[in-house]
């Protein structure tokens, strides 16, 4: 068995668990009910971690993974109308020109 993926958003997690699951990869959530105890504990020791059951599927699930995140990426980011600059979702206002965001 072999840790994939860590994060705090327990969201995220979930849904690229759900992504291995239906290429039928078994895999399984660690700490998922853990964030309670952050505090006590170091809040990245109680973030959700996605680990592979079978160590002979961690390249395909690394592949798909990344393909996933990187479409979401992607997807979110805009292209600035005035000068084309391709700005990152976290920006409503283009650094380059100072154009308005979607």
């Amino acid at each position: 068995m072999k840790r994939l993926f860590v994060s705090a958003d327990a969201l995220l997690v979930g849904h690229l668990r759900t992504v291995l699951e239906q290429h039928h990869i078994p895999c399984l959530v660690k700490n998922a009910y853990l964030l309670g105890a952050a505090g006590e504990l170091p809040p990245t020791e109680c973030w959700p971690e996605l680990w592979v059951e079978d160590d002979d599927d961690f390249a395909l699930a690394q592949r798909l993974l990344a393909g996933v995140l990187e479409a979401e990426t992607t997807a979110r980011s805009w292209q600035c109308p005035r000068c084309g600059e391709r700005l990152e979702p976290q920006f409503a206002q283009c650094w380059n020109c100072g154009g308005e965001g979607p």
